[in-house]
Protein backbone atom coordinates (compact mmCIF):
# COMPACT_ATOMS: atom_id res chain seq x y z
CA UNK A 1 0.00 0.00 0.00
CA UNK A 2 1.52 3.35 -1.05
CA UNK A 3 2.32 5.96 1.56
CA UNK A 4 0.79 9.44 1.30
CA UNK A 5 4.09 11.02 0.15
CA UNK A 6 4.53 8.40 -2.58
CA UNK A 7 0.99 9.03 -3.78
CA UNK A 8 1.59 12.78 -3.99
CA UNK A 9 4.85 12.15 -5.85
CA UNK A 10 3.04 9.94 -8.37
CA UNK A 11 0.30 12.55 -8.85
CA UNK A 12 2.88 15.28 -9.54
CA UNK A 13 4.73 13.05 -11.99
CA UNK A 14 1.58 12.11 -13.88
CA UNK A 15 0.49 15.75 -13.94
CA UNK A 16 3.80 16.72 -15.57
CA UNK A 17 3.36 13.98 -18.15
CA UNK A 18 -0.20 15.08 -18.89
CA UNK A 19 1.15 18.58 -19.56
CA UNK A 20 3.74 17.05 -21.90
CA UNK A 21 1.07 15.06 -23.70
CA UNK A 22 -1.65 17.70 -23.91
CA UNK A 23 -0.01 21.10 -24.21
CA UNK A 24 2.70 20.21 -26.71
CA UNK A 25 0.65 18.13 -29.08
CA UNK A 26 -3.00 19.07 -28.81
CA UNK A 27 -2.83 22.40 -30.62
CA UNK A 28 -3.50 22.89 -34.30
CA UNK A 29 -0.81 24.60 -36.33
CA UNK A 30 -1.55 28.30 -36.70
CA UNK A 31 -0.73 30.51 -39.65
CA UNK A 32 2.23 32.87 -39.26
CA UNK A 33 2.81 36.28 -40.77
CA UNK A 34 5.61 36.64 -43.29
CA UNK A 35 7.20 39.42 -41.19
CA UNK A 36 7.50 37.00 -38.24
CA UNK A 37 9.29 34.19 -40.05
CA UNK A 38 11.57 36.16 -42.40
CA UNK A 39 13.95 39.08 -42.45
CA UNK A 40 14.72 41.46 -45.29
CA UNK A 41 18.15 41.11 -46.82
CA UNK A 42 20.11 44.29 -46.22
CA UNK A 43 18.21 45.06 -43.01
CA UNK A 44 20.38 43.07 -40.59
CA UNK A 45 21.61 43.96 -37.11
CA UNK A 46 25.28 44.66 -36.41
CA UNK A 47 27.35 44.07 -33.27
CA UNK A 48 29.26 46.79 -31.45
CA UNK A 49 31.90 46.42 -28.75
CA UNK A 50 34.01 48.75 -26.63
CA UNK A 51 36.34 48.84 -23.62
CA UNK A 52 35.35 51.08 -20.74
CA UNK A 53 35.54 51.87 -17.04
CA UNK A 54 32.86 51.71 -14.38
CA UNK A 55 33.44 53.95 -11.35
CA UNK A 56 31.77 54.43 -7.97
CA UNK A 57 31.80 50.79 -6.87
CA UNK A 58 32.41 51.40 -3.14
CA UNK A 59 35.34 49.03 -2.76
CA UNK A 60 33.93 46.24 -4.96
CA UNK A 61 36.05 47.06 -8.01
CA UNK A 62 39.24 45.53 -9.40
CA UNK A 63 42.02 44.81 -6.92
CA UNK A 64 44.55 47.31 -8.29
CA UNK A 65 45.19 45.46 -11.55
CA UNK A 66 47.68 47.18 -13.85
CA UNK A 67 45.16 47.33 -16.69
CA UNK A 68 42.57 49.13 -14.59
CA UNK A 69 45.13 51.50 -13.06
CA UNK A 70 46.47 52.49 -16.48
CA UNK A 71 42.93 52.96 -17.78
CA UNK A 72 42.05 55.28 -14.88
CA UNK A 73 45.28 57.18 -15.43
CA UNK A 74 44.57 57.60 -19.15
CA UNK A 75 41.04 58.80 -18.39
CA UNK A 76 42.36 61.44 -15.98
CA UNK A 77 44.95 62.65 -18.49
CA UNK A 78 42.13 63.61 -20.86
CA UNK A 79 41.19 66.24 -18.27
CA UNK A 80 44.73 67.50 -17.74
CA UNK A 81 45.44 65.46 -14.61
CA UNK A 82 48.76 63.61 -14.74
CA UNK A 83 49.24 60.96 -12.07
CA UNK A 84 51.52 57.98 -11.58
CA UNK A 85 49.41 54.75 -11.77
CA UNK A 86 51.65 53.24 -9.06
CA UNK A 87 50.26 55.82 -6.61
CA UNK A 88 46.63 55.00 -7.36
CA UNK A 89 44.13 52.48 -6.01
CA UNK A 90 41.41 51.06 -8.18
CA UNK A 91 39.04 49.47 -5.67
CA UNK A 92 36.23 51.80 -6.73
CA UNK A 93 36.70 51.18 -10.47
CA UNK A 94 36.36 48.17 -12.75
CA UNK A 95 37.45 47.50 -16.31
CA UNK A 96 34.55 46.23 -18.44
CA UNK A 97 33.70 45.22 -21.97
CA UNK A 98 30.66 46.99 -23.37
CA UNK A 99 28.57 45.23 -26.04
CA UNK A 100 25.48 46.23 -28.00
CA UNK A 101 23.47 45.37 -31.10
CA UNK A 102 22.56 48.18 -33.47
CA UNK A 103 19.53 47.50 -35.64
CA UNK A 104 19.25 48.43 -39.28
CA UNK A 105 18.00 51.90 -40.20
CA UNK A 106 19.01 53.40 -36.82
CA UNK A 107 19.63 57.11 -37.27
CA UNK A 108 22.15 59.29 -35.40
CA UNK A 109 20.69 60.50 -32.12
CA UNK A 110 18.64 57.40 -31.37
CA UNK A 111 19.45 55.28 -28.32
CA UNK A 112 20.24 51.58 -27.93
CA UNK A 113 20.70 49.26 -24.94
CA UNK A 114 24.14 48.11 -23.87
CA UNK A 115 25.52 45.28 -21.69
CA UNK A 116 28.61 45.69 -19.50
CA UNK A 117 30.71 42.75 -18.29
CA UNK A 118 33.64 42.82 -15.90
CA UNK A 119 36.96 41.56 -17.29
CA UNK A 120 38.92 41.91 -14.04
CA UNK A 121 38.34 40.59 -10.54
CA UNK A 122 35.66 43.07 -9.46
CA UNK A 123 33.22 41.61 -6.96
CA UNK A 124 30.17 43.54 -8.11
CA UNK A 125 29.14 46.29 -10.55
CA UNK A 126 26.18 47.32 -8.41
CA UNK A 127 25.81 51.08 -8.06
CA UNK A 128 28.51 51.83 -10.66
CA UNK A 129 28.45 54.34 -13.50
CA UNK A 130 29.97 53.69 -16.92
CA UNK A 131 32.01 56.64 -18.14
CA UNK A 132 31.91 57.64 -21.81
CA UNK A 133 32.88 54.64 -23.95
CA UNK A 134 33.09 54.53 -27.77
CA UNK A 135 31.49 51.45 -29.35
CA UNK A 136 33.16 50.12 -32.50
CA UNK A 137 31.89 47.94 -35.32
CA UNK A 138 33.78 45.15 -37.06
CA UNK A 139 35.33 47.72 -39.39
CA UNK A 140 36.92 49.59 -36.45
CA UNK A 141 34.72 52.69 -36.82
CA UNK A 142 32.79 54.28 -33.95
CA UNK A 143 29.02 53.90 -34.38
CA UNK A 144 27.77 54.74 -30.87
CA UNK A 145 28.91 56.14 -27.52
CA UNK A 146 27.78 54.60 -24.22
CA UNK A 147 27.53 56.13 -20.76
CA UNK A 148 25.30 55.93 -17.70
CA UNK A 149 24.39 54.13 -14.46
CA UNK A 150 24.52 50.33 -14.52
CA UNK A 151 21.57 48.16 -13.49
CA UNK A 152 22.66 44.79 -12.09
CA UNK A 153 20.12 41.96 -11.83
CA UNK A 154 21.73 40.56 -8.70
CA UNK A 155 23.61 41.47 -5.56
CA UNK A 156 26.54 40.47 -3.39
CA UNK A 157 26.22 40.87 0.37
CA UNK A 158 28.31 39.97 3.40
CA UNK A 159 31.95 40.35 4.31
CA UNK A 160 33.00 36.77 3.56
CA UNK A 161 36.31 35.41 4.73
CA UNK A 162 36.96 33.64 8.04
CA UNK A 163 34.01 34.00 10.38
CA UNK A 164 31.93 35.84 7.78
CA UNK A 165 29.20 34.92 5.34
CA UNK A 166 28.53 35.96 1.76
CA UNK A 167 25.21 35.98 -0.05
CA UNK A 168 25.14 36.21 -3.84
CA UNK A 169 22.19 36.29 -6.22
CA UNK A 170 22.57 35.91 -9.99
CA UNK A 171 25.70 37.48 -11.54
CA UNK A 172 26.60 40.86 -10.02
CA UNK A 173 29.54 41.31 -12.42
CA UNK A 174 27.28 41.70 -15.48
CA UNK A 175 24.87 44.60 -15.89
CA UNK A 176 22.88 46.55 -18.43
CA UNK A 177 22.19 50.18 -19.28
CA UNK A 178 18.80 50.74 -20.86
CA UNK A 179 19.09 53.26 -23.71
CA UNK A 180 22.67 53.69 -22.54
CA UNK A 181 24.27 54.43 -25.92
CA UNK A 182 23.64 57.16 -28.45
CA UNK A 183 24.02 56.27 -32.13
CA UNK A 184 26.58 58.56 -33.79
CA UNK A 185 26.84 56.99 -37.24
CA UNK A 186 24.21 55.33 -39.43
CA UNK A 187 24.89 51.97 -41.02
CA UNK A 188 23.70 52.30 -44.59
CA UNK A 189 21.24 49.54 -45.55
CA UNK A 190 19.79 48.84 -49.00
CA UNK A 191 16.74 46.62 -48.62
CA UNK A 192 15.78 46.65 -52.30
CA UNK A 193 17.87 46.58 -55.48
CA UNK A 194 16.83 46.58 -59.12
CA UNK A 195 13.17 46.41 -58.15
CA UNK A 196 13.69 43.28 -56.00
CA UNK A 197 13.27 42.62 -52.29
CA UNK A 198 14.94 39.48 -50.92
CA UNK A 199 13.40 37.67 -47.97
CA UNK A 200 15.46 35.32 -45.80
CA UNK A 201 13.76 32.53 -43.85
CA UNK A 202 14.60 32.37 -40.14
CA UNK A 203 14.29 28.56 -40.36
CA UNK A 204 15.35 27.49 -43.86
CA UNK A 205 13.03 24.88 -45.34
CA UNK A 206 12.14 24.13 -48.97
CA UNK A 207 8.47 23.52 -48.21
CA UNK A 208 8.13 26.74 -46.23
CA UNK A 209 9.89 28.74 -48.94
CA UNK A 210 7.54 27.32 -51.58
CA UNK A 211 4.46 28.08 -49.46
CA UNK A 212 5.66 31.64 -48.88
CA UNK A 213 6.11 32.21 -52.61
CA UNK A 214 2.62 30.80 -53.26
CA UNK A 215 1.09 33.11 -50.65
CA UNK A 216 2.72 36.15 -52.24
CA UNK A 217 1.83 35.10 -55.80
CA UNK A 218 -1.80 34.62 -54.78
CA UNK A 219 -1.95 38.39 -54.18
CA UNK A 220 0.63 39.64 -56.69
CA UNK A 221 0.86 37.12 -59.51
CA UNK A 222 4.39 36.09 -60.42
CA UNK A 223 6.01 38.45 -57.92
CA UNK A 224 7.82 35.83 -55.78
CA UNK A 225 10.41 33.28 -56.87
CA UNK A 226 12.04 30.99 -54.26
CA UNK A 227 15.78 30.86 -54.87
CA UNK A 228 16.57 28.13 -52.31
CA UNK A 229 15.38 26.87 -48.91
CA UNK A 230 16.24 30.18 -47.22
CA UNK A 231 15.88 32.86 -49.90
CA UNK A 232 12.86 34.22 -51.78
CA UNK A 233 13.12 37.05 -54.30
CA UNK A 234 10.04 39.29 -54.50
CA UNK A 235 9.63 41.78 -57.35
CA UNK A 236 7.97 45.04 -56.39
CA UNK A 237 4.66 45.39 -58.33
CA UNK A 238 4.26 48.34 -60.66
CA UNK A 239 1.56 49.82 -58.41
CA UNK A 240 4.10 50.17 -55.59
CA UNK A 241 6.89 51.83 -57.58
CA UNK A 242 8.45 54.43 -55.31
CA UNK A 243 6.47 53.08 -52.35
CA UNK A 244 8.67 50.17 -51.33
CA UNK A 245 8.00 50.68 -47.61
CA UNK A 246 4.24 50.43 -48.15
CA UNK A 247 4.74 47.25 -50.18
CA UNK A 248 6.85 45.68 -47.42
CA UNK A 249 4.19 46.59 -44.86
CA UNK A 250 1.50 44.82 -46.91
CA UNK A 251 3.80 41.90 -47.71
CA UNK A 252 4.62 41.32 -44.05
CA UNK A 253 0.94 40.88 -43.14
CA UNK A 254 0.37 37.92 -45.47
CA UNK A 255 -0.01 34.60 -43.66
CA UNK A 256 1.07 31.05 -44.38
CA UNK A 257 1.59 27.74 -42.56
CA UNK A 258 5.37 27.16 -42.34
CA UNK A 259 6.48 23.56 -42.31
CA UNK A 260 8.46 22.11 -39.40
CA UNK A 261 10.95 19.27 -39.39
CA UNK A 262 10.29 16.16 -37.30
CA UNK A 263 12.53 16.80 -34.31
CA UNK A 264 12.71 15.95 -30.61
CA UNK A 265 14.85 18.24 -28.45
CA UNK A 266 16.03 16.82 -25.12
CA UNK A 267 17.79 18.97 -22.52
CA UNK A 268 19.21 16.68 -19.85
CA UNK A 269 20.31 19.57 -17.62
CA UNK A 270 16.81 20.99 -17.17
CA UNK A 271 14.72 17.88 -17.89
CA UNK A 272 12.95 19.57 -20.80
CA UNK A 273 11.55 17.69 -23.81
CA UNK A 274 10.14 19.49 -26.85
CA UNK A 275 8.82 17.64 -29.89
CA UNK A 276 7.25 18.90 -33.10
CA UNK A 277 3.84 17.68 -34.23
CA UNK A 278 5.36 16.14 -37.38
CA UNK A 279 7.12 13.39 -35.42
CA UNK A 280 5.90 9.95 -36.57
CA UNK A 281 6.30 6.43 -35.23
CA UNK A 282 6.36 2.96 -36.69
CA UNK A 283 4.43 0.25 -34.88
CA UNK A 284 6.38 -0.41 -31.73
CA UNK A 285 6.08 -1.99 -28.28
CA UNK A 286 7.53 -0.32 -25.19
CA UNK A 287 8.26 -1.99 -21.85
CA UNK A 288 9.44 0.03 -18.91
CA UNK A 289 10.52 -0.86 -15.39
CA UNK A 290 13.05 0.42 -12.92
CA UNK A 291 15.53 -1.17 -10.56
CA UNK A 292 16.91 0.81 -7.62
CA UNK A 293 19.86 -0.45 -5.56
CA UNK A 294 20.67 1.44 -2.36
CA UNK A 295 23.94 0.87 -0.52
CA UNK A 296 24.42 2.62 2.83
CA UNK A 297 27.42 2.54 5.16
CA UNK A 298 27.34 3.09 8.92
CA UNK A 299 30.17 3.43 11.44
CA UNK A 300 29.59 1.82 14.86
CA UNK A 301 31.74 1.90 17.98
CA UNK A 302 32.89 -1.16 19.96
CA UNK A 303 34.02 -0.47 23.53
CA UNK A 304 35.38 -2.80 26.25
CA UNK A 305 33.27 -3.51 29.31
CA UNK A 306 33.33 -1.12 32.25
CA UNK A 307 36.34 -1.34 34.60
CA UNK A 308 38.09 -3.63 32.09
CA UNK A 309 41.85 -3.46 32.02
CA UNK A 310 42.09 -4.99 28.57
CA UNK A 311 40.63 -4.15 25.17
CA UNK A 312 40.33 -0.88 23.29
CA UNK A 313 37.68 1.21 21.61
CA UNK A 314 37.39 0.50 17.89
CA UNK A 315 35.22 1.69 14.99
CA UNK A 316 33.15 -1.07 13.35
CA UNK A 317 31.91 -0.22 9.85
CA UNK A 318 28.81 -1.98 8.52
CA UNK A 319 27.10 -1.95 5.14
CA UNK A 320 23.41 -2.43 4.29
CA UNK A 321 22.14 -3.11 0.77
CA UNK A 322 18.52 -2.75 -0.37
CA UNK A 323 17.05 -3.61 -3.78
CA UNK A 324 13.75 -2.16 -4.96
CA UNK A 325 12.36 -3.26 -8.33
CA UNK A 326 9.25 -1.62 -9.74
CA UNK A 327 6.97 -3.77 -11.83
CA UNK A 328 7.31 -2.86 -15.49
CA UNK A 329 4.52 -2.15 -17.95
CA UNK A 330 4.28 -3.25 -21.58
CA UNK A 331 2.40 -1.10 -24.09
CA UNK A 332 1.96 -1.69 -27.81
CA UNK A 333 1.56 1.47 -29.89
CA UNK A 334 -0.59 0.90 -32.96
CA UNK A 335 -2.42 3.43 -35.12
CA UNK A 336 -2.29 6.37 -35.34
CA UNK A 337 1.53 6.41 -35.49
CA UNK A 338 1.92 9.91 -34.03
CA UNK A 339 3.65 11.67 -31.17
CA UNK A 340 0.25 12.14 -29.51
CA UNK A 341 -0.17 8.37 -29.25
CA UNK A 342 3.33 8.00 -27.86
CA UNK A 343 2.67 10.66 -25.21
CA UNK A 344 -0.53 8.87 -24.16
CA UNK A 345 1.32 5.57 -23.91
CA UNK A 346 4.13 7.06 -21.82
CA UNK A 347 1.57 8.70 -19.53
CA UNK A 348 -0.07 5.30 -19.06
CA UNK A 349 3.28 3.79 -18.09
CA UNK A 350 3.82 6.55 -15.53
CA UNK A 351 7.42 7.30 -16.48
CA UNK A 352 9.33 10.34 -15.29
CA UNK A 353 10.82 12.99 -17.57
CA UNK A 354 14.34 11.54 -17.26
CA UNK A 355 13.05 8.06 -18.07
CA UNK A 356 11.16 9.51 -21.03
CA UNK A 357 14.46 10.84 -22.41
CA UNK A 358 15.92 7.32 -22.36
CA UNK A 359 12.83 5.96 -24.12
CA UNK A 360 13.07 8.53 -26.92
CA UNK A 361 16.75 7.69 -27.42
CA UNK A 362 15.97 3.96 -27.54
CA UNK A 363 13.15 4.54 -30.04
CA UNK A 364 15.54 6.44 -32.29
CA UNK A 365 18.16 3.67 -32.14
CA UNK A 366 15.51 1.04 -32.93
CA UNK A 367 14.44 2.94 -36.07
CA UNK A 368 10.84 3.28 -34.87
CA UNK A 369 11.05 7.06 -34.37
CA UNK A 370 11.02 9.01 -37.65
CA UNK A 371 12.51 12.20 -36.29
CA UNK A 372 15.80 13.82 -35.44
CA UNK A 373 16.69 13.52 -31.75
CA UNK A 374 18.84 16.37 -30.43
CA UNK A 375 20.30 15.97 -26.94
CA UNK A 376 21.72 19.10 -25.32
Amino acid sequence: MRTLSNTFSLVRRLAALVVFGSLLFSGVAQASRIKDITSVEGGRDNQLVGYGLIVGLSGDGDSNSQTTLKSVGNALQRYGIAIDPAQMKAKNAAAVMVTADIAAFMKPGTRIDVVVSSIGDAKSLQGGVLIQTPLLGADGRVYAVAQGPVAVGGFLGGAGGPGGATVQKNHPTVGAISNGAIVEREIISDFYRDGLITLQMHNPDFTSASRLASAVNAVWAGAAIPRDAATIDVRIPAGFAGREVAFLANLGQLELHPDTEARVIINERTGTIVATSTVRLSQVAISHGSLTITVSSNIGVSQPNAFSNTGQTMATPSTQTAVNEVKGGFTVINEPPSIERLAAALNALGVSTREMMAIFSSLKRSGALQAEVVIN
